[in-house]
């Protein structure tokens, strides 16, 4: 392995364990089994590290989730909100292909990019990947074009809210459903669970 993937590797299980703010520069480097000036010469500094890190996951991420939204944004139908999230599950899962854990690691570290006040991590990726973002405000413009500009930032906001909460505590949510329902689900059946309450959220009539 790379002395550039090792960084990389220990970073991402860093952030994802402690968030960004609660990870130093010091703790990834022990990690990795690497010096400081490692991290200073392939990366620069640390916001640089965790863009590395998320772009990781988006570069694999991005081209199966815009081909599915695209799908939804061209066709003569009205999709429904459900299709709409629904669109986000294969390219999600297929992230469990390029690493271990994959879909679980990139949910909990997008959370943490809004749980950590990380503000331009989320101006890095709307920026870096602005097709995704633009055809899923699409989409979801499609399936409820009544939303205005306003309410939909609300709704989605709320929904990036539920997601990161949901995914960062999918473990224990698979343990209450063996143990309280004695249901064996995975984190494909959590975001199953979770994209009828979101779209039901963002579908809520206007007042």
């Amino acid at each position: 392995m790379t002395t550039k993937n090792k960084i990389l590797d220990a970073a991402e299980k860093l952030f994802a364990d402690k968030g960004f703010n609660g990870t130093s520069l010091r703790e990834i480097t022990s990690q990795a089994e690497v010096n400081l000036a490692a991290v200073n010469y392939h990366f620069g500094s640390k916001k640089e590290l965790i863009k590395a890190v998320m772009s990781r996951y988006m570069n694999e991420l991005s081209p199966r989730l815009e081909s599915a939204l695209i799908t939804i944004c061209n066709e003569e139908k009205q999709p429904t909100l459900v299709e709409v999230f629904s669109a986000f599950v294969e390219p999600l899962l297929a992230l469990n292909q390029f690493k271990e854990n994959g879909t679980s690691n990139f949910l909990q570290l997008l959370g943490r990019g809004y749980t950590d006040s990380q503000g331009f991590l989320r101006w890095f990726l709307t920026t870096r990947y602005p097709v995704v973002i633009d055809s899923f405000i699409t989409a979801v413009h499609k399936a409820y074009p009544e939303l205005s500009t306003e309410e939909m930032f609300w709704r989605l906001h709320f929904t990036m809210g539920t997601i990161v909460f949901t995914m960062s505590s999918s473990d224990a949510l698979m343990d209450i459903a063996k143990n309280d329902f004695n249901k064996n689900i995975d984190i494909a059946g959590v975001i199953k669970q979770v994209i009828p309450y979101v779209a039901a959220g963002v579908g809520a009539p206007i007042r």
